[in-house]
């Protein structure tokens, strides 16, 4: 008896990970995320390099650019239900696997469809990361308030990583090459994956009947074309352009063809079930508003920072810090929150808190008035990441275990269609309230005023052709229309934030924290039984 015992005993170790308790399985998850976080920020400040050294046409830097989040986003709904499948630890450590290969395929690149294709590469492990690490948090912490607490730390550390991005691309760039920013990935992977074959407990969902290959392409091209149109609309691209509106109204159609077709299975790859729950739904459409307001948003604000105060890059980033430093603690600070005041009036709070530091941000001028900016961003941090918080909570607490990683994709790709929505609308907007001030600017010509109410940085370039006293009042002109553009991008943002507000009263009043799965022991717990049973 004590011999099958022990054998048993050592398959489950296996399964779960030898001598793994969930906090270490957390860190681990933690590091999975950080890398995916970092790279998705870190090309920004290399695009000046990787132009100079690829010397890339204007559509292969746009790709090279746009390549990563559009294929992580398409792929997510593939690889989190495949995870649910075949194990979410195996297609996590497939992930690693891939990541660290792109990586040195992108840094090594000589040409820019190389790089193209690592970026496509590296997206698809990030797609294969991203889902797996929820759903695995979502299985070894079945407890609602401690997985709180891990939901706090893992969205923290990902608020690190897109702040880390840009300062680490900045450092590396001053010292190396711009392929260098993609070689820091090796090492981090070259531990990630033998410590996670180790740590990392294997989990999977029930898999009954097939699993729906049809379907899973239908949502990956359906996703692709989505994000596709809706970045180009974001990026200025006009209806008329080939690679705008056919593939949204394709990616459109393949998206509702993939929703009928769930509909109509027996097992189908994601129980649209959970929809009719109004806790994750509304988690959801959170998430996409939280997400919609904020991100073009952000943009914007970057644009603000260097082209109307003139700071550099750097001193750029170092003046969003404060907006991670919030967001930090608040991913620290929301599960005490969530069990004190409930699901319902922490997200609504957190909306309303953001919008009221966006509308303090319309207080910003020609000037540069730090001391506003900064307190701005605390709050604006703090809000986001309260209202982001409690939204994934909920949302993977509806969620059945057997359904974690369906319903990690789904999260996901809510925030990433919520940023390529916001980007396309607040852009819009943006532009419609910039580009009337610059028309009539005394001794401007008008093609001049045209080509200048494209964007701020092009009117710059456009008054600095033109020189004198032309050039100089259509430079003012700009950077005031600018201002007034954004004043009304925030006011509308605002108003986006209201309505999350709203929203979020479909919320649970309480936090439940009973709890239907069975915990995932920690294998020393497991072991001390297995030998008192084998006695």
């Amino acid at each position: 008896m004590s011999g099958t015992t022990t054998a048993a005993a050592a398959l489950r170790r296996r399964a779960a990970g030898s001598g793994a308790n969930r906090w270490v399985v957390l860190v681990v998850l933690c590091v999975s995320l950080l890398l995916v976080a970092v790279d998705a920020t870190v090309l920004h400040v290399a695009v000046p390099a990787v132009t100079e050294g690829l010397k890339p046409g204007g559509i292969e830097l746009l790709w090279i650019v746009d390549v990563y989040p559009l294929v992580c986003a398409s792929l997510l709904i593939l690889f989190g239900t495949l995870g649910d499948r075949v194990g979410r630890r195996r297609i996590l450590l497939l992930g690693y696997a891939l990541f660290g290969v792109a990586s040195g395929m992108a840094a090594l690149a000589d040409n820019a469809q190389v790089l193209i294709v690592a970026r496509a590469l590296l997206g698809v492990g990030g797609a294969m990361i991203m889902p797996a690490t929820l759903s695995i948090l979502r299985q070894v912490f079945p407890d609602r308030r401690e997985r709180a607490l891990a939901i706090g730390i893992w969205s923290a550390v990902a608020a690190v990583g897109a702040a880390v991005g840009p300062l680490l691309g900045g450092f590396l760039l001053e010292h190396f090459w711009w392929g260098s920013v993609f070689l820091v990935n090796i090492p981090l992977m070259l531990v990630s994956l033998p410590v996670g074959r180790l740590l990392l407990p294997e989990s999977k969902g029930e898999g009954d009947g097939p699993w729906d290959v049809v379907g899973a392409l239908m949502a990956a091209a359906g996703l692709f074309g989505v994000v596709l149109g809706v970045k180009r609309l974001g990026g200025g691209e006009s209806l008329g352009s080939l690679l705008t509106v056919p593939p949204l109204v394709v990616g459109a159609l393949l998206v509702v063809g993939f929703v009928r077709r769930q509909r109509r299975r027996a097992h189908p790859l994601v129980d649209l079930k959970m929809f009719a729950r109004p806790a994750f739904s509304t988690s959801v459409g959170c998430i996409v508003l939280a997400m919609l307001a904020l991100v073009g948003l952000e943009l914007i604000a970057a644009q603000y920072l260097q082209l109307v105060l003139g700071l550099s890059p750097l001193e750029t980033g170092l003046r969003l810090l404060p907006l991670t430093f919030a967001a930090m603690a608040a991913g620290l600070a929301g599960a005490r929150m969530l069990r004190r005041f409930g699901p319902r009036r922490m997200v609504c709070f957190g909306f309303c808190l953001t919008a009221f530091a966006v509308v303090l941000l319309t207080a910003m001028g020609r000037t540069d008035d730090w001391a506003l900016m900064v307190a701005s961003f605390v709050l604006l941090g703090f809000g986001l990441e309260t209202t982001l918080f409690g939204a994934y909570e909920s949302m993977l607490s509806e969620a059945p275990q057997e359904q974690a990683g369906g319903a990690a994709a789904i999260g996901e790709t809510s925030y990433q269609l919520g940023a390529g929505i916001g980007i396309a609308l607040l852009g819009t907007v943006m532009n419609a309230a910039y580009a009337p001030g610059l028309s009539g600017v005394p001794g401007v010509p008008q093609s001049a005023s045209a080509s200048a109410g494209h964007s701020l940085g092009e009117a710059y370039e456009v008054a600095a052709r033109l020189g004198g006293s032309a050039g100089v009042a259509l430079r003012h002109a700009a950077r005031d229309s600018f201002v007034h553009g954004l004043h009304v991008t925030l006011l509308v943002s605002a108003g986006l934030l209201v309505l999350g507000a709203v929203m979020a009263l479909r919320l649970p009043r309480v936090m439940q924290c009973e709890e239907a799965g069975a915990a995932v022991e920690v294998p020393a717990q497991r072991d001390a039984a297995e030998s008192r049973v084998s006695v």
